[in-house]
């Protein structure tokens, strides 16, 4: 649990942006299916992931969109895709401690490199099959919110 500004304890979040609704939905089964103890948020496009995190729109409301302790950011979205949201999200001091996870199906060595020249904390290939993803989101699970230390 993470301890929020008021003292109480918060659930962990993991905000996902990605604009493939198969994948948003494939991916929260997987979480489920570690019995993770976080709360999944999803936007589908970088657009809108700035918005969430600055809490603008329809995003003001904490109670329903916690602030995240990680992103999953997918690279190919329109009106902002992962590379400028992740360039937006670097650049900004309140936002650029976040830890960031590029999850894709690029395996460009182009995109790898800006990614991690943007300041991305791990870049990783989208797995292809149910079980794959499975195992991917338990290793994210228990490394991001059992291993390192994040920031509150």
């Amino acid at each position: 649990m993470i301890i929020n500004g008021n003292g109480q304890q918060s659930r962990k979040c993991i905000l996902i942006a990605d604009d493939d609704a198969d994948d948003r939905e494939l991916i929260k089964v997987a979480f489920e299916e570690n019995a993770a103890d976080v709360q999944i948020s999803f936007v589908e496009n970088g657009e809108e992931l700035l918005h969430y995190l600055h809490r603008q729109g329809k995003y003001q409301e904490e109670a329903h969109y916690p602030a995240p302790s990680l992103i999953l950011l997918d690279l190919n979205m329109p009106k902002k895709d992962g590379r400028e949201a992740l360039r937006a999200i670097k650049e900004d001091q309140a936002l650029k401690s976040l830890p960031i996870v590029i999850l894709t199906t690029s395996t460009s060595n182009k995109d790898i490199a800006k990614c991690y020249e943007l300041g991305v904390n791990s870049y990783m290939i989208k797995p292809t099959n149910f079980t794959d993803l499975i195992q991917f989101a338990g290793m994210i699970y228990s490394y991001w919110f059992n291993t390192v230390q994040l920031p509150l």
